[in-house]
């Protein structure tokens, strides 16, 4: 009998009790409303974290809604689909929402008002799917964490022979963000629906749906929908405090189960496999419904935003019309974020398109945004280090990034770091820490990538060396074979002259003269 995990809460080191706004887009009735169709659409080719697809579309062709239009051919790829039924009229870089600021690949696309759908392969049936199958339609649709770390569901699906325990990560911790909350109370028999068809396929015989502490709403609904599905010893709904950034994976499983991820490891080293509640009703709509991932609910939020709320949306839309179907921007409006105010990425234009990453577009007034500090020296208060929730160090992290000691990076465990702003936030001297930590991740990767580089010279110069000294030693060989042999003819030769010269003068001699 499995130990009924989440019946006893733990804690992480750190973390921060924030003020929400959640209530803010959370005041309009259900079901949310769903924007209406765009005139043109720009889907980025890659919006997951690993490889790139291959597109398998071209300019000019006319595509139904869904219709793919890149191929899973990587393990870590996710498909893109077509948002809408129309004509693809460019393939070419356009700017995407990244850190970067960069342009990326992208399939422009013109909608024909019909939003017409491709031809679907609905599996009601799910029982009869095996764990390979459902993987392979989990792939095709184009599936990704949407949590935010946008990893491709397929992949992590993949190895799951030891999986005890599935956790539905429904902990929004950022304070504006409430597109999970706002999913379990519209469409709760999707995610129930969902964690049956996981656990039925990869054999799991227990599923923990995580909420926070304050949605009562949200577990009113969760338990209602299964009842229905006849689910109660399967499935429970636990709550979990309200503290950042619980919401975050390791967080989360350490919270539920008291244990840690291992350092580089995944929870699946536990016997856990943990998705986000948005992510599972994805699933189900894959499976049962035959449908792609195409669209998410999104929080448009803020003090910068007219009239804040959550909406049904296509990727690809230009983020504009979603803060149009709001009421526009607010005279105060001062920064535009896409998801929340600590780990969100500032946008320069809301012309971008939305994404797969795109939970919520977060309007802030100039009231919110707190003037520009300067950066002081560190003064060695440990504030940091009291509510880092990975148990780092980041005033000595900063200290080996500023000094360019990268070196010593890699035992202080960097990559642990879940850049969840929290020791930003509390920082008197107003050090952009995550900053630093993002820069010292590029340069440790950076340094595993040229010490790969150098292995790998290394080892084509001993194999270069190696076959060169073979070469020489079968030459010399050869060679002293050769000679060998010539002194072999040689003394060949000098005997069959010899004999010759014997047989000659033998003939010479006069007959009866003595030999």
């Amino acid at each position: 009998m499995l130990a009924p995990i989440g019946t006893y809460l733990h804690s992480f080191p750190g973390g921060l009790k924030l003020k929400h706004y959640k209530a803010m887009s959370c005041q309009q009735s259900l079901p949310v409303p769903r924007l209406p169709l765009s005139a043109e659409y720009v889907i980025p080719v890659s919006q997951h974290s690993g490889s790139e697809d291959k597109l398998i579309v071209t300019v000019g062709q006319k595509v139904l809604k869904g219709t793919a239009f890149s191929s899973s051919e990587q393990a870590t790829g996710a498909a893109i689909h077509a948002p809408t039924s129309g004509l693809i009229t460019a393939i070419e870089a356009r700017p995407v929402p990244h850190q970067s600021g960069l342009k990326a690949l992208c399939v422009i696309m013109e909608a024909d008002g019909e939003d017409r759908w491709a031809e679907m392969n609905p599996c009601p049936d799910y029982q009869e799917l095996t764990a390979t199958e459902l993987i392979t339609q989990v792939r095709a649709a184009g599936i990704v964490g949407l949590g935010g770390a946008v990893f491709p569901t397929a992949t992590k699906l993949a190895g799951t022979e030891k999986i005890h325990t599935l956790i539905l990560n429904g902990a929004e911790c950022e304070p504006y963000i409430a597109c999970d909350e706002i999913l379990m109370q519209q469409a709760p028999e999707k995610i129930i629906q969902g964690a049956q068809i996981l656990c039925e396929i990869l054999a799991i015989p227990q599923a923990i749906i995580a909420i926070e502490d304050p949605m009562e709403n949200c577990q009113k609904s969760l338990d209602k929908a299964i009842l229905q599905a006849g689910a109660e010893a399967l499935i429970k709904v636990v709550k979990v405090p309200m503290l950042y950034p619980e919401g975050g994976e390791r967080q989360l499983v350490q919270v539920l189960t008291g244990e840690e991820v291992p350092a580089g490891g995944l929870p699946l080293s536990l016997g856990l496999l943990v998705q986000n509640v948005a992510t599972v009703a994805a699933i189900s709509d894959a499976i049962i419904h035959g449908k792609p991932l195409l669209e998410r609910i999104v929080t448009v939020t803020g003090n910068g935003i007219v009239a804040p709320q959550n909406m049904v949306a296509s990727f690809g839309t230009p983020i504009s019309e979603l803060v149009d179907f709001c009421g526009g921007y607010t005279p105060s409006i001062a920064r535009l974020i896409m998801g929340g105010p600590l780990m969100g990425l500032a946008l320069n234009s809301d012309s971008l398109p939305l994404i797969k990453a795109s939970n919520c577009i977060l309007g802030l007034s100039s009231a919110d945004v707190s003037s520009t500090q300067p950066e002081f020296p560190c003064i060695n208060c440990g504030f940091c280090v009291s509510v880092c929730p990975a148990g780092l160090l980041p005033q000595t992290l900063q200290t080996m990034i500023r000094s360019e000691n990268f070196s010593a990076l890699e035992p202080l465990h960097l990559e642990a770091c879940i850049e969840c702003g929290c020791c930003d936030y509390v920082c008197p001297s107003h050090i952009p820490l995550v900053n630093y930590f993002r820069y010292g991740k590029d340069q440790l990767q950076q340094l595993a990538i040229d010490k790969q580089k150098s292995t790998l010279a290394r080892e084509r110069y001993e194999l270069r060396e190696q076959r060169l000294e073979k070469q020489q030693t079968e030459r010399r060989a050869r060679h002293q074979k050769r000679k060998q042999a010539l002194a072999g003819s040689a003394d060949k030769q000098t005997s069959i002259a010899a004999a010759v010269a014997r047989a000659k003068a033998k003939k010479q001699q006069p007959e009866g003269s003595d030999s």
